[in-house]
């Protein structure tokens, strides 16, 4: 379900990230190699990215596949970003709101994807939906799990959580409300990067001081690259990366003591 990609270094054009190397995500839309879940990601695609001086991203998103774009190599060929992160899509209701539903989803400086899907749509994060203002539930980009896991991110992010800590905190909430969800989240400011590994694949190439890289998978097979392991948080800025085990409550439940 979906493969995304965050990027935090030097300056580079979109597409020597994106479409050049020779298992990238442009790529990875129809033969990803490490993809546990789906195998086609054409239901939609989007990138946003930081130009020097601006906190807040662009984005350049469609509902199609990203091949079928005629539009995005030539871009991708002469944008230049040093942080940016990108997506492409395989849906867990095809069809579901179009461009809307395409990730990264955006608010202030923040970017964000999920690549996974929430067991028991939409019934299992009912109870969560309703910890949200109705203002937050009205503002929703799509009518989809990953925009509503977007906003429970989003409302710890402004109240003023650490983006760590607001991705590690919605994820062991979701997975408690929804056993057995894939839970990969990804997100970032422009200057530091957070993810998770909860389900699915999960890689980073870091040459402090130069790039840091954090993908679904490997876009080339370059020694440098690291899987993060499974339940894990990892935070990233361009000069390290850090890994924390992230505690499953289903898991912590099963071997609370019985009366």
């Amino acid at each position: 379900m979906c493969r995304h990609l965050a990027f935090l270094g030097d300056a580079e054009p979109l597409g020597r990230l994106l479409v050049e190397p020779p298992h990238g995500l442009y790529r990875q839309s129809w033969a990803p190699r490490r993809q546990r879940y789906g195998t086609v990601n054409a239901d939609g695609f989007g990138v946003g990215w930081y130009a020097e001086g601006d906190p807040v991203p662009a984005r350049y998103r469609r509902a199609g596949p990203i091949w079928a774009d005629q539009s995005f190599a030539d871009l991708a060929r002469v944008v230049r970003s040093r942080a940016l992160l990108a997506a492409v899509r395989d849906a867990t209701l095809a069809g579901a709101d179009a461009e809307a539903a395409a990730a990264p989803f955006a608010a202030g400086r923040w970017l964000f994807s999920h690549n996974g899907a929430i067991a028991g749509w939409p019934g299992s994060l009912a109870g969560l939906a309703r910890t949200l203002p109705a203002g937050d539930l009205l503002e929703l980009a799509a009518r989809t799990d990953s925009a509503l896991v977007w906003a429970l991110v989003l409302g710890r992010l402004r109240a003023g959580d650490p983006m760590s800590q607001a991705l590690a905190d919605t994820v062991t909430e979701t997975a408690a409300a929804a056993p057995g969800s894939r839970l990969n989240l990804l997100l970032t400011d422009g200057d530091a990067i957070a993810a998770t590994a909860w389900g699915d694949t999960l890689w980073y190439l870091a040459e402090p001081g130069r790039r840091t890289v954090v993908a679904s998978e490997p876009y080339d097979d370059d020694p440098l690259w690291r899987e993060v392991p499974d339940r894990t948080l990892l935070t990233a800025s361009r000069t390290e990366v850090l890994l924390t085990e992230l505690k499953d409550p289903v898991d912590a439940s099963s071997k609370e003591p019985r009366p």
